[in-house]
């Protein structure tokens, strides 16, 4: 980036990807505007950050994450967004973020509200609408409340991943606030439902999630996509309450924790299976979160339980009582290649420590493969690995790449040459993409002036489509110039990264062995890709292109 010109900055988001609304582009092309019409007087050059399919609720976005450390390094003199709720709705975030702005010296306008932060009445103008922002999500969020717990009344299923057991099937309409909808239910699957119960009756016995994998994995009984079970997939079932004999001892269960349960106590007379609304909480690029019994919205629905509630209540207190006790203090991981070695059935392969010690008074342990120790043996019957030896044997292979620093310098320098050439091809394209964007915009500048001295609708209207198409080719161009510019950014290998993994292999032989097992094991990850147990031999995959 160019020191000398002043940049900058576009924000626009969009919740989802529909056609209502501001769209991405126009939110854009409308920032524009408002520069070319307000920044006259200076020349600046605009950076566009975009982030369509993510909630206003917060700030955990890719590109707003991007913007915000661009501003740290301050790469721009202000951002411009179309309205205040691009943002954020949320007032904590939204403040936090002026007054971030401002002692970064950067401006920031919202055009539809007019507010700028270069004057004290806008500061103080936009604190206001933010607290009508977060006041508008609240009683949005109220409102999906009241109409879930309508929702809930009727029995229905509302969509999405059907739980292990059920298929949904489409029943007849019901009408909720004066529309009629298309109702669904649950419908039981006899031989997933089979499964559901195995689980259940697997983890009474066990009392273990571990246990119950590997009991279902020396079974042969997989997921409906025929996959095997991970002890989150078996978790998943046993805390689900759409399994549970909807009867009076599961209304006292949800009573008693304070749920909001919509069916009376007469409709729990176990005749159907029970269903919970509310009971996550998710949010796009973060794992989906599982909320307490009391903020879920209970409801006797409309399908068959499977577990009795008396045996889904147990299956409940048993994992609680196994997580209240989960805690273990965590042992040393003396070994050198977590999260790098494989077994040959395409199974990681983790360090299984044990009490014994070596003559050099560290801890002996063995590299097993995890799908080995799941099934205890069933699916995987190839031998550990001496932990302590093999972590030895890399140590003394490392070692030996750079015993002719002339060859290991000039191998790297042809490694870089390939990369090079590879980036050159890119930076072709990304030329040609570049004219053929300034080519549209010139035909776009062209007919929309044309349009000043016209009359016509007709041929306006023309005019406008043909813009409109235009603008259509500029956008797809634009997205394979983004795309592009990542690939050169990845494949881009610089001087000094040269320099440093020269440096770091000269020296590796001298400093190796004074570092700690964690230091180790950050080096060996900037120098190994992958180690593979083929059963018999180690290969190893180096790697000097991170």
């Amino acid at each position: 980036m160019n020191e000398n010109v002043d940049y900058i900055a576009i924000y626009s988001r969009k919740s989802k990807f529909t056609g209502k609304g501001e769209s991405i582009e126009n939110q854009i092309e409308l920032c524009k505007e408002y520069i070319y019409t307000h920044y006259k007087d200076n020349k600046y050059n605009i950076l566009v950050y975009e982030d369509e399919g993510f909630s206003g609720g917060n700030l955990n976005r890719p590109d707003f994450k991007k913007m915000m450390n661009d501003a740290i390094e301050k790469r721009f003199k202000a951002i411009i967004v179309y309205r205040l709720d691009r943002i954020s709705r949320n007032i904590s975030d939204f403040s936090n973020l002026i007054e971030q702005l401002s002692r970064l010296n950067i401006s920031f306008v919202s055009i539809k509200e007019q507010f700028d932060t270069e004057t004290p009445m806008g500061r103080a103008m936009m604190y206001i609408a933010s607290v009508f922002s977060q006041l508008e999500r609240e009683t949005i969020a109220e409102r999906i409340r009241d109409n879930m717990q309508e929702l809930a009344k009727t029995g229905r299923w509302l969509g999405g991943t059907t739980p292990t057991g059920y298929t949904s099937e489409s029943v007849k309409n019901v009408t909720i606030d004066g529309k009629s909808k298309k109702s669904c239910k649950l419908k039981l699957i006899s031989e997933e439902a089979d499964t559901v119960k195995i689980i259940y009756n697997l983890f009474l016995q066990t009392g273990s999630l571990t246990n119950t994998q590997s009991e279902l994995m020396c079974r042969g009984i997989v997921t409906k996509n025929n996959k095997q079970f991970t002890r989150f997939s078996i978790k998943a079932i046993l805390q689900n309450p759409v399994y549970m004999i909807a009867d009076e001892n599961a209304y006292n269960y949800f009573f008693n924790k304070q749920s909001d349960i919509t069916s009376t106590i007469e409709q729990f007379n176990g005749e159907y299976g029970v269903l919970a609304y509310n009971r996550t909480e998710q949010e796009k690029g973060k794992s989906t979160v599982y909320l307490p019994e009391e903020n879920w919205i209970i409801s006797v629905g409309k399908h068959q339980g499977i577990i009795p509630s008396r045996v889904w209540i147990e299956v409940q207190e048993i994992l609680q009582k196994n997580k209240i006790k989960s805690y273990r203090r965590p042992r040393i991981n003396e070994a050198l290649l977590t999260g790098l070695i494989f077994c040959k059935c395409g199974s990681r392969m983790y360090p299984k420590l044990s009490k014994r010690k070596n003559n050099d008074d560290k801890l002996c342990f063995t590299y097993v493969c995890k799908l080995k120790e799941q099934s205890k043996g069933y699916l995987c019957k190839e031998k550990n690995i001496n932990g302590n030896c093999l972590d030895e044997l890399i140590i003394k292979e490392i070692k030996k790449i750079n015993e002719d620093e002339k060859r290991f310098i000039k191998n790297l320098e042809q490694s870089r040459k390939l990369y090079t050439n590879s980036c050159t091809k890119l930076e072709e394209q990304l030329i040609k993409l570049e004219n053929n964007k300034k080519e549209i915009d010139k035909k776009i500048d062209i007919l929309v002036d044309s349009i000043i001295n016209l009359n016509d609708k007709t041929t306006i209207n023309y005019i406008q489509k043909r813009v409109n198409q235009l603008n259509s080719d500029r956008q797809f161009i634009e997205n394979n110039i983004n795309q592009i510019e990542k690939e050169i950014l990845q494949k881009n290998i610089s001087d000094e990264y040269i320099d440093t993994i020269s440096k770091v292999m000269v020296d590796f032989k001298d400093v190796i062995d004074n570092m700690s097992i964690q230091e180790k094991r950050k080096l060996t990850n900037k120098i190994i890709s992958n180690v593979y147990y083929d059963g018999t031999t180690i290969h190893i995959s180096f790697c000097f292109n991170k």
